[in-house]
Formats: C-alpha cells, structure tokens, sequence
C-alpha cells in the first residue's frame, strides 16, 4: 500500500475472483468491496421492487431486520425517498423478531430502533409496520405469535425478506437447535448473542434472555430471501452458511434450501468462503497471479501443510491445486525465498525508524526513516484502545526516544458500569470529608448523582451529570496508562468527539465539527507518523466513524508541507490481528514488553471483566488482546521466520476513504 503524501493514492477495487462463485457455494452469494456499496445495491433493489409493485396496484410486503447490519440499507432508503421521490404508500413490513418482555419505548426496543431509522423518516402507514409484541403478556404471547402468521399470510406473505447474521448462525433469533419447520415464538436467546447485545444494554445482565422471532420456516417462506454481512467476525459463520451442510447448528444454512436466496457481503465478511481464502482450490476460472495473490498461496499452503515456507516442496504446490503458480513463477525454492524475504522485511522492532548512528548492513529503508526522533500521533477511540490494540508498540516508541501523543477521540463514558460510578463518588465524598472540602453544593451534587444512579432502570440513559462522571473515570485511566507508557500529562489529548456525547450506544452522524477538532489536533502536532484504530468488523460502531473523521482530516490536511513526511499505520481492535498476508509492519514484543502492556492495560479498571465487545468470551479483554498478540507470533514462527513472544501488526493507509 502506497504512503499519503501530496494525494491519495487510488486502489483496485475487489480482486476479480472474488466477483466468480466458487462450486463449494451452496447459495446465490455476491462480493463487494465494502460495506456501504452492498447497502446502496440492497436499498437499490428493494426500491425497484417497491415501485414495480407500486406500478401495477400491489402492496410490497418486506420482512426487516434490526442491528447494525442493515442501517446502511435503511439510510439510502431514507436517502431514496427524500431525494428520489421513493414513496413507501405501498409498502407493508413484518420485523424479523423483538426481545421479550420489552417495552416499545424502551432503547433497545426494535419497535424503537426502526422508527428511528426507518419508519419516522419515510411516508409507511404506521398501521402497515409490524413488529412482534414485546409487551404480550406469558399467558398471551403464544396466540400473539399465532396472529403474526396470520398477519403475514393475509397480506400474501413476504415479498423480499432481509436478514443479518449472528455469530451462533441465526437469522432472527432463531439460534442454533431451531428447526426446519419453526414458526413465530419465543426462543431462549444463547450466550453468545447475549453478550453480542451487552454493549446496547450496558452490560451482559441486562440483556433479556428471551425473544420473539419468526421461524425458520416462516423465513422460508418468503419469495425472495436477502442475508447480508460486514466484518472479519461474520466470516466463519458465513462460510459455515454458505458453503457447509445444512444444520439447524446454524439457522442460515436452511437458506440454502431456497430457490430465491442470495448473500451479499464485503470483503471482510467474505473472507473465509473458498473464492476469497483460497480460489485456487477452485477449477472454475483461472487467476491472474498477482505478487499479492502468490503470497497470500504461498503463506496459504505453508499453514495448511503446517510446514515451513523454506520446506515446500514442488509437489506441495501441485498436491494443493497450485500447480498454476508454480509453473508461472519457477522453482518453489525460488517462490519461497521471494515470499520468506517479504514477510521478513515486515518485521521490525524500530516502528518508528532507525536513528543513522544505529543503522547497520543490511538494515531495510522503510518511509521516513531519514528524520528521526520522529514526532508519534497515535488516535485511540476510546480510552484504552491505545495501549490494548498496539500498547507494546507505544511503549517501543516512547523507549526509542520519540514525541508521542495520545488523541483520545471519545469519552467512552458508556462503558462504565453504574456501580463504578457509585464507587467514584463514595471516594469523592470520603476525600472532601477528611480534607475539609465539604459544601452544600458539593454534597448536594454528589447526592443527587447517586440517587439518580440508585433509581436508574438497567439500561435507561444517563442524564449528563452521570455521563460527565463517567468519563472523567475513563479520562483518569487514560491519563494513568499514558503515563505509565511514559508520555508526559501534557501530550494526552482528550478530543471528545461530538459525535459520540448522546449518552446511548446509537450516536450521531459524523459532522464537521468532529473533523475539525482532528484536523486542528494534527495541524498542531504535524506529526511524521499517525497510528488509527482500522477495526472495521462493525461497520456503523465507534472505531468506524473515529476512523472516518481521521481519513476525512488528513485528506484535508493534503498539500500542507508536515504532509510529505507523514506515514498512516493502521492497528487493529481489541479482538482481532491483520492477517500475515495483509500485515505491512509487524513490531515482535519481549515477554517484557508484553508485561508493561499488560500492565498499562490494567490502568484501566474500570474495564476489567467487560462484557461489551462483539466476539467477547470469557477471558478479560487484555487476556484475549494478549493472546492475539502471541497467535501472531506462533504463526510468523510457524512459516519459518524467527519467534518471539508476541507480534502487533500494522498496514499501512493507501489513502481509500472507508466508503
């Protein structure tokens, strides 16, 4: 990938074997390169079917979906009827599913979140928009069920049904042990879906443990069938409910059983399904053997062959349906040598270059290696991405004797437990007891925020005192850990995002406000080197639109003189590496390191034993961030190159805005 100088440089698009299914695909599947061009292709169809039926008297009948999945989808269509002139005077809707017991007024209320982005924001009868009852009463909710198949049938059952997919393979609620044959009922929510909705409900105990949803079959149903997923996290379930048997284990693989279904994805989500892990195994076209396309075969068939790149042989390549490359390339010595050199020249323990007096033989040139030390702006999203996602290589920069700042970009003043809070303000009240600060205002506030917080129902926004509180704990965390990474108080840069301060996991649109308070943060900094949070897996969640406002600033910023030596490295979220293949500059961490990350992470603490991140398990965050770190070592190891304790990897920007 190319530096950001004077422009942005452009891009291929997706790669051409993605665009060709391969015959392990079991259903109709379609690969975009990003999230928002499959949202506007979706949206676009659904219009078309709208107006067709519109144009010869019919009502649409639509099945709809919740998460943050199909918000692109429902955006364009907002964007259709205000600036198209797409009426939805037509349209009749059936929502997938709704969590019970639940009120509709309620903020993670489906009945809610489709008003506010669907329903309030486009001409649909209200009468015509059916969402299942999550006030029904137990002794009711039976019939209630019963009465949303009648409704479905007596409007002529469901046009085009859309649908997301949940880590567990379920489409609506319909988790894993749901039937061929169900129908409309409450289902008994898995743990994992409960702790993907843990961030909506500001913990995992606040999630209901039930739902109503249609069934499979009620799905099935449905004339045409659309599934469409964003993210590195959906990728294995996909693959399982594209390409594997059909099992109630994951409710998605029934679609295969629909003449009229079809999967549209990014490339992120795609990225297990044979066309995009390994197209070579498929005999139905052949490839344009790029450098990127060897290497990624070439680390491909040393971890399926568990051997090391040096030791593949020629009959590797032939056994493993590459017999292609091989001839193109030469000897598989050859090939290997070229791939095991690129991957080595990705390793360094000098992020930030080497000074001259320490250069030596050999030593690799990487961009703007000549100015050292360099001046280091790494953003972090929220509080404590810096030092969980690249916290070994933050201290490696501030060791190596470079100006690091920090730019916070959001409170993250959601994350903090209400109990915590509580916690704070006894400390508050005990310190100005024992030092003589006690007031009637003082103790009038505090007592007000802990009654506010002792009657909250879980769940319920926090009015902005509580909210404030909050994020002055996560600001004194923050402060701690970039401390303790040794960046002085000063270079601790709290942005507070606007975009971000509503108080609810459902925040603003970026604006131009939050573009100008990153673009003055760089324009004062004129940093030589910026590290970004590029975790795309939620393609509408915080680090997504963090990451926006950081592209958005710099492309503005192009042309200024501080932009010729400025290099943009991308690090990942909490819960997921670069793949080697992608990986650009790989920082190996000393078990040491790895142990003042560990402990800069714990500076954190109001985090600790959180549930709120898509993908979490058990283990605590930095468990997991730590074990990520040690995976990426194991395979570099694995491929034959030196082993350390831990890896962090990085990309590098080419300068492509995210949609």
């Amino acid at each position: 990938m190319a530096t950001i100088e004077s422009k942005p440089v452009t891009k291929t698009a997706v790669p051409s074997y993605y665009e060709i299914p391969s015959p392990a695909e079991r259903i109709i599947t379609r690969v975009f390169d990003r999230a928002k061009e499959v949202s506007v292709t979706v949206a676009s169809e659904i219009a078309q079917l709208i107006r067709a039926k519109a144009a010869r008297g019919e009502q649409c009948v639509l099945g709809l979906a919740t998460g943050s999945t199909p918000t692109g989808v429902y955006e364009e269509l907002v964007r259709l009827h205000r600036e198209d002139g797409l009426s939805f005077a037509n349209v009749v809707t059936f929502n997938l599913d709704e969590y019970w017991p639940m009120q509709p007024c309620d903020l993670q209320s489906y009945h809610r979140f489709m008003r506010e982005h669907l329903f309030d924001r486009v001409d649909i009868d209200p009468a015509n928009a059916h969402i299942p009852d999550g006030t029904a009463a137990e002794d009711d909710v039976r019939a209630m069920c019963e009465r949303y198949e009648r409704a479905i049938r007596a409007a002529g059952g469901i046009d085009l049904q859309l649908l997301g997919i949940g880590r567990t393979g379920h489409i609506g609620f319909n988790e894993p042990g749901s039937s061929r044959e169900s129908r409309t009922r409450v289902i008994t929510l898995d743990s994992v879906t409960r702790k993907d909705a843990a961030s909506d409900f500001f913990g995992e105990e606040n999630v209901p443990s039930r739902a109503v949803t249609m069934g499979v079959g009620t799905i099935l149903e449905a004339k045409r069938v659309v599934m469409i997923a964003f993210g590195e996290g959906k990728a294995p379930v996909v693959a399982r409910a594209v390409e594997g048997a059909i099992t109630n284990a994951v409710a998605a693989s029934f679609l295969q059983e629909h003449p009229n279904a079809q999967v549209y994805l990014d490339r992120a989500a795609a990225a297990e399904i044979e066309r995009c892990k390994a197209p070579w195994c498929s005999s139905a076209h052949d490839l344009e053997w790029t450098d990127a396309l060897a290497r990624k075969a070439v680390i491909w068939l040393s971890r399926t062959t568990n051997k090391a790149i040096l030791k593949l042989t020629a009959e590797d390549y032939n056994e493993h349906h590459l017999q292609d490359l091989i001839a193109l390339r030469g000897r598989a010595y050859d090939l290997n040598i070229s791939v095991f050199r690129e991957l080595q020249r990705t390793i360094t323990g000098w992020p930030g270059g080497k000074p001259s007096a320490r250069k030596q033989s050999g030593d690799i040139d990487r961009p703007g290696d000549d100015v050292f030390p360099k001046r280091v702006l790494i953003f972090s999203p929220h509080p404590d991405d810096d030092v969980i996602s690249m916290g070994g290589t933050f201290i490696r920069l501030v060791d190596q004797g470079h100006e690091v700042h920090v730019a916070y970009q959001t409170s993250g003043n959601i994350a903090v437990f209400d109990a915590e809070a509580l916690r704070f303000l006894d400390f508050a009240a005990d310190f100005n007891a024992m030092f003589g600060f006690e007031g009637d205002k003082t103790q009038r506030l505090g007592d007000d925020v802990a009654r506010i917080l002792m009657s909250k129902r879980p769940g319920e926004l926090d009015p902005p005192e509580v909210q404030r509180l909050k994020g002055l704990i996560r600001k004194g965390e923050a402060k701690a850990a970039g401390i303790y990474c040794g960046v002085p108080e000063e270079r601790l840069h709290f942005l507070d995002m606007p975009f971000y301060e509503t108080g609810r996991v459902r925040k603003k649109p970026l604006g131009t406000d939050d573009i100008e308070i990153v673009k003055a943060l760089l324009r004062s900094v004129k940093p030589h080197q910026v590290y970004a949070a590029g975790d795309l897996s939620d393609p509408h969640g915080t680090h997504r639109v963090c990451l926006a406002a950081i592209f958005q600033a710099l492309r503005e910023c192009v042309g200024e003189s501080w932009m010729s030596e400025c290099t943009t490295w991308l690090y990942r979220g909490a819960w997921q590496e670069w793949d080697v293949e992608q990986t650009e500059m790989a920082v190996p961490l000393s078990p040491d390191e790895v142990a003042r990350k560990r402990t800069a992470i714990f500076k954190h603490q109001s985090q600790k034993d959180r549930a709120l991140f898509p993908g979490a398990d058990e283990r605590e965050f930095w468990e997991r961030a730590e074990q990520r770190n040690a995976n990426t070592a194991k395979v570099y190891d694995g491929l034959g190159l030196a082993e350390y304790a831990a890896i962090e990897s990085f990309v590098r920007w080419d300068g492509r805005p995210l949609d």
